[in-house]
């Protein structure tokens, strides 16, 4: 498998590894899976900051994706990234999240990012976790019945990796183009 960025060409798969998680899994809150147009504006939108977004392809066929997105909209949060993946169902525990999340730190890191957030849905998600924890992520907190999906009430998990020197000093650049109050 690589890993590389994504491109139209991967939509369809990107929507359909994803439809799956929203109507089968607890680890994003959205309920109703959305088009492949909407897909689309999403990752442009991410590709407008100049953060990556990344699929793992093995042998042509797409089997997981993730992306880093700001964290907030402040712009004091203008170092600060949110991780975001998802492995298709037929490769989950082969690596493929493993190699995409550590693909996004690295590029996240060469872009000058201080913090990764993982914001993990459902605090059963013990794949998630581990995997996050495995490439540096600390616990950060949990969120307590924050969202109710497929008639229960379902926790948040946070994560946080410092990138490159974390706060131990002051960053460099200036960071993500966003704004507001």
């Amino acid at each position: 498998m690589i890993v590389r960025p994504a491109t139209g060409a991967d939509l369809a798969a990107i929507t359909a590894i994803y439809a799956h998680h929203v109507l089968h899994g607890l680890g994003t809150f959205e309920e109703e899976p959305p088009s492949v147009e909407e897909i689309g504006r999403r990752i442009a939108a991410v590709r407008a900051l100049d953060l990556p977004y990344l699929v793992g392809d093995d042998d042509g066929k797409v089997v997981g994706f993730a992306y880093a997105a700001p964290f907030r909209p402040r712009t004091a949060y203008r170092y600060t990234v949110e991780d975001s993946v998802y492995v298709a169902p037929a490769a989950i525990g082969h690596g493929v999240g493993r190699a995409l999340v550590g693909e996004l730190i690295a590029m996240c890191e060469l872009m000058g990012m201080r913090q990764m957030l993982a914001v993990i849905g459902d605090s059963a998600n013990a794949a998630s976790i581990g995997l996050h924890r495995s490439l540096g992520f600390k616990p950060a907190g949990v969120c307590k019945a924050v969202g109710f999906k497929k008639g229960g009430w379902v926790d948040t998990v946070w994560m946080q990796r410092p990138l490159n020197a974390g706060d131990s000093s002051q960053p460099e650049g200036r960071g993500l183009p966003i704004g507001g109050g």
